[in-house]
C-alpha cells in the first residue's frame, strides 16, 4: 500500500464502501453489528481504541477515553481523531491500543494478512481484537454465485469463514474468545427483522450475513486475573510517526504519573 496506484485503488474502494454503509441495506447490517458488539464493548475500558473500516463508528458506546478512527486519505477523515495511513502500516507503537476493530476489510484488501498482523501488533496484551466478516454460506454469500454480485461492494473480494480467520489468529498467537453471528434476514429482505435477529442471536445460528470474532492474545488467556485490569500507558503524541493525524494530539504521560 505504498505507491500511488495502490493508494488510488484504496481510495476508490473506500468511496464504494462508504456508499454501501450509507445505503438502506448497509445501515440495516451496521445496526445489527452494533447491537452485536454493544453488550461486550460496554464492559471494555482503557485509554485508546482504533476502528479500521469504511463504515460509521461501531464502538462509540465503549468507555474508552480516546477512540481513533482510520481513513486512507484526509478526504475520508470524518472526525478529529482520525489516523490517516495505509491499513497495513500503522505508525503506532506495539501494544498501545486496548481495543482494535477491523470492520469488513480483510475481504477486500489485497494484503489481508499484513493488515491483521498490524492490528495484532498494536493490540495491548490485555486488549481486545474484534474482526467483522461476511459469512460465505449465509444468504448474502449464496447471492455471490452470480458474478454481478462480486463486482460491487460488499460482494467483491474474498469472503472467509470464521474457522479460517480463527486459524489466522492462532498463527499470530491470538485465541478466539467467541464468534457471534448477526444480520439475519429472509431472502430478498433486509437485516432488520427483529424476530429473526432475536432468534438467530439467541441460538447463535451460522445462517446470517455476517459474523463477529472476539480474540485476545494467547499468553494472557492462560494467566489468572487478579484485581482490576491493567492497561498500556497512554499513547504519546509522537507515536503517530509520519502519518497524518487530524485534531489535537494526546498529552504525553511520563512514568510515575
Amino acid at each position: 500500500m505504498s505507491n500511488s496506484r495502490e493508494a488510488i485503488a484504496l481510495a476508490r474502494l473506500a468511496e464504494e464502501g462508504r456508499r454501501y454503509w450509507a445505503s438502506t441495506p448497509g445501515q440495516a447490517i451496521w445496526r445489527a453489528e452494533r447491537a452485536c458488539i454493544g453488550p461486550l464493548c460496554e464492559r471494555w475500558f482503557g485509554p485508546h481504541a482504533l476502528e479500521l473500516g469504511f463504515g460509521p463508528a461501531l464502538t462509540d458506546m465503549c468507555p474508552v477515553h480516546h477512540s481513533l478512527r482510520w481513513a486512507p486519505t484526509e478526504a475520508f477523515a470524518e472526525t478529529p481523531s482520525t489516523l490517516v495511513c495505509p491499513p497495513d502500516a500503522l505508525p503506532l507503537p506495539d501494544g498501545c491500543l486496548n481495543l482494535v476493530v477491523v470492520h469488513h476489510l480483510l475481504e477486500v484488501l489485497p494484503n489481508p494478512h499484513h493488515v491483521l498482523q498490524e492490528a495484532v501488533r498494536v493490540t495491548a496484551d490485555e486488549g481486545h481484537l474484534v474482526l467483522f466478516g461476511w459469512l460465505p454460506f449465509g444468504i448474502a454469500g449464496w447471492a455471490r454465485l452470480w458474478p454481478e454480485q462480486r463486482r460491487h461492494f460488499p460482494g467483491r473480494g474474498r469472503w472467509r469463514s470464521p474457522a479460517r480467520l480463527r486459524d489466522w489468529l492462532t498463527f499470530v498467537d491470538f485465541e478466539t474468545h467467541r464468534v457471534d453471528y448477526c444480520g439475519f434476514r429472509l431472502p430478498g429482505g433486509l437485516a432488520r427483522n427483529a424476530v429473526l435477529e432475536a432468534v438467530g442471536r439467541r441460538h447463535n445460528l451460522p445462517l446470517s450475513d455476517c459474523y463477529m470474532i472476539h480474540a485476545r492474545r494467547r499468553s494472557q488467556l492462560a494467566q489468572p486475573r487478579r484485581g482490576r485490569m491493567s492497561f498500556a500507558p497512554s499513547l504519546p503524541g509522537s507515536a503517530v510517526g509520519g502519518a497524518t493525524r487530524l485534531g489535537p494530539q494526546p498529552e504525553r504521560v511520563t512514568e510515575g504519573e
